[in-house]
């Protein structure tokens, strides 16, 4: 099997439209790399894989994820799900509480899944290039993270809820036809950028330059 060493394994760019059976075998795997792989569907024996803490699935024809993903609780490091066809995401996925980065980037969500804001260790959330309108109120939840990346999706605003996440550093919203922004951006303590480039529609507020004095850097 290609690119096999202990509890690591990558099958990256292999083209293998299934993964093989021997694959949810390997229940010592620690990594596992799945990506470009032509794959529309990924078996629910996936959920065997109980010491995986980095799984890629990006750059393949994924339309749904097994309910059984949310199994791996044990996923810690990175969960790489961009570049499929997805639209939603199995509630299950909430119990992956430990999970510090997501990629959920260049997929067809309209809405941030549920299950995305349930994952409250994550520092790092990247839902780039998909068809969000708006964040739902409950990214309060994420009171740990530290980047938040939702360029080139339709969001005219955010929250006032942002305000909960006083671990964030950086925003980046380009691309976005943002209107309007919430005034509680201002209580975020530790933000130290916000990119608001190419977002042409926006009102920018007075108070930005309150974020700029005490050391944010804004982008228009």
């Amino acid at each position: 099997m290609a690119n096999s060493s202990g509890p690591h394994l990558s099958l990256w760019n292999q083209a293998l439209g299934t993964v093989p059976d021997e694959v949810w075998q390997r229940k010592d795997l620690q990594t596992l790399v799945l990506a470009g792989n032509d794959l529309a569907e990924v078996s629910k024996r996936i959920g065997d894989l109980r010491h995986l803490r980095m799984l890629d699935l990006g750059h393949n024809r994924l339309r749904r994820i097994p309910d059984s993903l949310g199994d791996l609780q044990g996923l810690t490091d990175f969960l790489y799900l961009h570049d499929n066809e997805l639209i939603e995401l199995p509630a299950s996925l909430m119990r992956l509480e430990r999970l510090r980065y997501l990629n959920i980037s260049e997929n067809a969500f309209e809405v941030l899944p549920e299950a995305v804001t349930g994952m409250v260790g994550l520092i790092e959330l990247r839902a780039t290039d998909n068809r969000l309108t708006q964040l739902p109120p409950s990214i309060s939840r994420l009171t740990r993270l530290r980047e938040l990346h939702v360029r080139n999706n339709r969001l005219t605003t955010l929250p006032e809820d942002v305000a909960a996440l006083r671990e964030l550093r950086q925003i980046d919203l380009r691309g976005n036809p943002i209107a309007s922004l919430p005034k509680s951006l201002l209580t975020l303590p530790r933000l130290e950028k916000i990119d608001l480039r190419w977002a042409t529609t926006l009102d920018v507020p007075a108070w930005l330059a309150d974020l700029e004095a005490r050391g944010c850097v804004v982008y228009l």
